[in-house]
């Protein structure tokens, strides 16, 4: 049934009367007998229900819509060349099957007869390409700040800390990329196709490293910030933690103005002096890389490297604006000395890094 034809049925059920009750519910009944405030009484009955459903779908929440500038979007950046790795020497199947190894006296040279020795499972192990399906969200931030709140010890008391603390949102635009092939009986991977689902689901890490001290601060969940910031951000859809926002699913849109899944995260016990600094968000993406196969082999996975500058000191630490990007100056000298606080080349104010 339309929405007219029930706001129509609703209509005539009001004017049809009702017996008089008491209270605000036997004045609605008076009311509704004329025509004029029973359609307006109606319209607001359905608008309410239309606010219920969209109260219990968070991805089509209205929310605060912020002046330009306030929230930074940064763009998902999935690569082809994510999705693959190789050639790779597969050294524990070697290692674990050394009877794969080709081994027989009754070929001349160790050759097989009819194959070359790059078929044998031996060689074939050294010459892997492994491929895979990546992904990559769309992430959006708010300026980094600080309040003062009381956190709960171990002991139970409470104690006052200085909380830094990030709201972001996530949202998931399709274009996966996956390895395609055009015969299943001839597997050769010659072009790579664009995929995407209803949804996925975001497992967030996000890392402050000091760049002056070089020490990395992990997020902390702080259930008793998260009102909090709520309320000061201005953030009336759900605003999730680094863990409870994997219990969500990040609907594939787009449209510019979705809504989108807001996150928050915390971290407390940062260095005062606090100047030069990056976020590190893991889990925007499942690419990664890896140097060869193995236990040995290092395993780096990409992240969304934030980059921040806070001109200031340990006094009124609340009363600093934290800046995104990385401050631009005209003598060389000193901008050097700025991109080797970040270990730059360039100025960027975000990168793409594998760690």
């Amino acid at each position: 049934m339309s929405t007219f034809a029930t706001r129509t049925r609703s209509l005539n059920a009001c004017l049809a009367g009702s017996p008089p009750r008491r209270g605000w519910t036997g004045v609605l009944a008076q009311w509704s007998r004329k025509p004029l405030v029973a359609a307006a009484i109606c319209v607001a009955a359905s608008t309410f229900g239309t606010a219920q459903a969209q109260d219990a779908d968070p991805s089509v929440r209205v929310q605060t819509e912020f002046a330009p500038g306030v929230v930074t979007a940064i763009p998902a950046a999935p690569d082809p060349k994510e999705t693959f790795d190789g050639p790779l020497t597969l050294k524990s199947i070697i290692e674990s099957h050394p009877e794969i190894a080709w081994q027989s006296d009754k070929h001349p040279d160790g050759e097989p007869h009819f194959d070359p020795r790059s078929r044998t499972l031996e060689e074939m192990a050294k010459q892997v390409i492994l491929r895979r399906e990546i992904f990559c969200f769309e992430f959006s931030f708010k300026p980094l700040r600080q309040m003062y709140l009381d956190i709960p010890r171990p002991d139970g008391r409470m104690q006052r800390k200085l909380v830094h603390y990030m709201v972001y949102r996530v949202r998931y635009r399709g274009g996966d990329l996956r390895p395609a092939v055009d015969d299943p009986k001839n597997p050769i991977y010659q072009r790579i196709e664009s995929v995407s689902y209803s949804s996925r689901r975001f497992f967030p890490m996000l890392v402050l490293k000091d760049h002056e001290s070089d020490r990395n601060y992990v997020d902390q969940i702080l259930p008793v910030a998260r009102d909090r910031i709520a309320i000061r951000e201005q953030i009336t859809a759900p605003l999730h933690n680094s863990v409870d926002i994997s219990t969500v699913k990040i609907p594939r849109t787009s449209d510019d103005l979705a809504p989108g899944v807001w996150g928050v995260a915390t971290w407390v016990d940062v260095e005062p002096g606090l100047d030069f600094f990056s976020i590190d968000v893991f889990g925007l993406t499942n690419a990664f890389e890896q140097d060869g196969e193995g236990d040995d082999a290092p395993y780096r996975r990409k992240a969304l490297t934030l980059n921040f500058y806070r001109p200031g000191d340990g006094m009124d630490q609340t009363e600093d604006r934290v800046r995104f990007g990385v401050p631009a100056y005209s003598d060389p000298e000193e901008q050097k000395y700025m991109l080797d606080q970040y270990g730059l080349e360039q100025r960027l104010d975000y990168t793409w890094t594998f760690r």
